[in-house]
């Protein structure tokens, strides 16, 4: 399903490591029936991807494109039902094969924020860290990153991209269902760290910076997008319940008290390059992601709180620099 050899090459060729030993038996395990019990539905649905006939993508456009057009309607649906069974599909979009995937994030209006604030990335070694499916690593590879390495926990994720992958083929982008914790230390460092939407999830949020911190090479630079509060104050609350009917929010700051952080932290340059309400036109539900998202999660009454009466999403991109 994942090409080691590949990996771990890319790893040693890019100054990140020599890693195969540590994690290729903890990928194998986590990519079997044993790590979860929907796997061996999962896997016969990347089986059941019609075969591949001459590769064809686009990673530059808002829409990540893998593979060509089918031409029959009937062979369309089939695909259609097929890539269903791996939904549900949170963050995108995607288009295999002529087959359109409206995932519940439109990912690519975050990516559309960030590009002219973040460093070029061509040739750069990249870590995407809580990435998902994958789908801003493939917008970096489109941007010209020399090597992409995504990690998620979620193994689904792992599995949706690997549907990309398989028309994608050889590019040197690999997500891989781990989290950030259990990557070995780094010999050289990445070029650029990114972690977007994963801050507010952590309980110690110091201990998750400086660990963004550790894998950046001296001179490299850390994208970090992130839930904060409205204000110009320094402020940080805690939910002691659900925060938009999440339960692992732990750590609302304003942008101020964030920058802070990074600062006391011994980031430099650190700039906020975009504070963004989320919309539901950025995050809804779709036929790919069927559960309710953030309409439900708003106040029905006033849609500038939540249902619990915090301040609504609103999310702030924030770029660093190691020194």
């Amino acid at each position: 399903m994942i090409d080691y050899d590949a990996l771990f090459s890319e790893l040693t060729q890019c100054g990140i490591g020599n890693w195969r030993s540590q994690l290729e038996p903890l990928l194998r395990q986590r990519l079997s029936s044993e790590a979860h019990g929907d796997f061996a539905r999962w896997q016969q649905a990347l089986v059941q991807l019609p075969e591949v006939v001459t590769r064809s993508y686009d990673l530059a456009g808002p829409v990540v494109r893998a593979g060509r057009e089918l031409q029959d309607a009937a062979a369309r649906e089939q695909l259609k039902s097929t890539l269903l069974q791996l939904s549900p599909w949170r963050k995108g979009p995607f288009c295999i094969q002529g087959v359109d995937i409206d995932t519940e994030w439109r990912s690519d209006l975050k990516w559309k924020r960030l590009e002219s604030a973040i460093d070029s990335l061509e040739q750069r070694t990249i870590l995407d860290v809580g990435c998902g499916s994958g789908y801003h690593a493939w917008r970096m590879r489109g941007a010209g990153a020399r090597f992409v390495l995504g990690v998620d926990p979620t193994l689904l994720y792992v599995m949706q991209y690997l549907a990309l992958h398989h028309y994608i083929g050889a590019e040197p982008v690999f997500v891989l269902p781990l989290r950030f914790e259990e990557l070995p230390p780094v010999a050289s460092g990445f070029d650029s760290v990114f972690s977007m939407g994963v801050l507010y999830h952590q309980r110690s949020p110091f201990d998750h910076l400086r660990q963004l911190q550790a894998v950046t090479r001296s001179g490299g630079q850390l994208i970090l997008e992130t839930l904060v509060l409205p204000g110009e104050e320094h402020s940080c609350r805690v939910p002691e319940g659900r925060y938009a009917r999440m339960r692992n929010v732990w750590f609302l700051p304003t942008v101020l008290e964030l920058q802070s952080w990074l600062r006391r932290l011994g980031f430099i340059d650190v700039r906020c390059v975009d504070v963004t309400a989320t919309t539901t036109d950025e995050q809804r539900s779709t036929d790919w992601m069927t559960f309710e998202s953030l309409r439900e999660a708003l106040h029905p009454d006033d849609a500038t709180l939540t249902v619990e009466g915090w301040p609504a999403p609103l999310r702030a991109s924030i770029v660093a620099r190691v020194p």
